[in-house]
């Protein structure tokens, strides 16, 4: 296997983003607590696998506020949502472990937001402009490689277009940033702003779910936006956890048809020993128009599924390599080389014979609740740029992706709503 991931262009922006993007949001103790040496190590150990793309935000959430409309209670139910998830704290996380890798500021690309915030959206020229000096501050750089207006949806498209987008290229003009991003769910939105924008004014798009198994219709949009020089970013692979053995959280917006219709899918990988979650990562992989597929941790029962069922790639994460050896110690107060020894997938079966690897982390995450979350954001790396250079090397599996494709067929391409009514 080739060492590192393969870069590719990021439209005209002279950017060449890894494959695989590394979404920041667990840094802000979304999942559990992270010190700033397991950030660090996740971090390097991603950058050491060859992962150049790092993506956070002053403002993380799995809700996502995507029906407009609302009833009051389920409208407070998500600005809890948004304070849980981490607030600014991942910007700062990720700042200090950039800045521990100890390599040039050219050797890594960050890409952070501005206008969703804690408290709600703000698209203003005054707090956007005011949003990156505190981002700055956080991250502790003196540029952002990217800064994307963040879920524009959510704002007037018309005050993006005329007020937020001036706002971000007079600080293109400061050397704060070094290029200007959109982020949202409706695809409309971008095909909206860059009609009304002078060209090369926005260099990226970042879009998520839409381009997976279950609906890929970015892929109609790609042409467009090349036209336009614009650079593409795909989050959420696997659809915000449609695309997994466990399913999505309660809250998503997905319909009942479309949830059930990907567990379907992913009952028939099963059965027949096929992984949708990695089926659906090298699906969207696959299409080199898109620069990087942002892979961030989307909830709990997504990182159980992912690491149960890919034992074959534990043998070459140790515990001793994890730097963990001592806490798993005191956990089960064995001989210290037994640790150093052993992998973590040969540990599940020497401690718990016929269990499940799933049964080991359980227990795991009752005992040491911080060693459980250093080795799940770990092993995920792992297996992310695992899943990317093994699409590199044997290409897709066609035969269970169209499989899988005929299952979603009667729900293809189906999405949800997101944002405010537009004048």
């Amino acid at each position: 296997m080739a060492k590192t991931l393969e870069l590719r262009p990021l439209g005209n922006t002279g950017l060449k983003l890894s494959s695989v993007g590394f979404g920041a949001s667990p840094l802000g103790n979304v999942f559990g607590p992270v010190s700033d040496e397991d950030a660090a190590g996740s971090v390097r150990r991603a950058f050491l696998l060859g992962i150049n793309f790092f993506d956070t935000s002053p403002e993380k959430s799995d809700s996502n506020f995507f029906a407009y409309g609302k009833k009051e209670e389920e409208e407070e139910e998500d600005l809890n949502l948004v304070r849980f998830y981490g607030g600014t704290l991942s910007e700062k996380v990720l700042g200090k472990a950039l800045k521990a890798l100890g390599v040039p500021r050219n050797e890594y690309i960050v890409s952070t937001k501005c206008g969703r915030y804690v408290d709600g959206f703000d698209f203003s020229a005054e707090r956007v402009t005011r949003s990156i000096d505190e981002s700055l501050e956080r991250l502790q750089l003196d540029y952002v490689d990217i800064l994307q207006c963040h879920d524009i949806e959510f704002g007037s498209l018309d005050q993006i277009v005329k007020e937020t987008i001036p706002a971000l290229q007079k600080l293109k003009e400061a050397g704060k940033i070094r290029f200007i991003g959109i982020t949202g769910l409706p695809l409309g939105v971008f095909t909206y702003v860059l009609d009304r924008v002078p060209p090369g004014t926005v260099d990226v798009i970042l879009s998520y779910c839409h381009y997976g198994i279950n609906d890929s219709t970015l892929e109609d949009l790609l042409p467009y936006l090349k036209s336009k020089g614009v650079g593409v970013i795909s989050a959420s692979p696997l659809a915000m956890g449609l695309l997994t053995e466990s399913g999505p959280p309660e809250w998503h917006p997905a319909s009942p048809e479309l949830k059930a219709a990907c567990q379907a899918a992913a009952a028939n990988c099963k059965e027949k020993g096929k992984n949708i979650s990695k089926l659906a990562m090298q699906y969207s992989l696959s299409n080199k128009d898109i620069s990087s597929i942002l892979v961030g941790m989307n909830s709990v029962r997504q990182r159980f599924l992912i690491m149960n069922s890919m034992n074959s790639q534990f043998h070459s994460v140790t515990f001793y390599e994890l730097g963990i050896v001592k806490p798993i110690r005191l956990v089960y107060r064995k001989p210290p080389h037994m640790f150093q020894l052993a992998t973590y997938y040969e540990l599940g079966i020497l401690y718990y014979g016929r269990f499940t690897l799933s049964s080991y982390l359980t227990d795991l995450q009752l005992k040491n609740p911080i060693v459980f979350w250093k080795l799940i954001a770990l092993v995920l790396v792992e297996e992310n740029v695992a899943a990317a250079k093994e699409l590199g090397i044997f290409g897709k599996d066609e035969k269970s992706l169209s499989e899988i494709e005929e299952i979603l067929k009667p729900v293809k391409n189906q999405t949800w709503p997101s944002g405010i009514p537009q004048s």
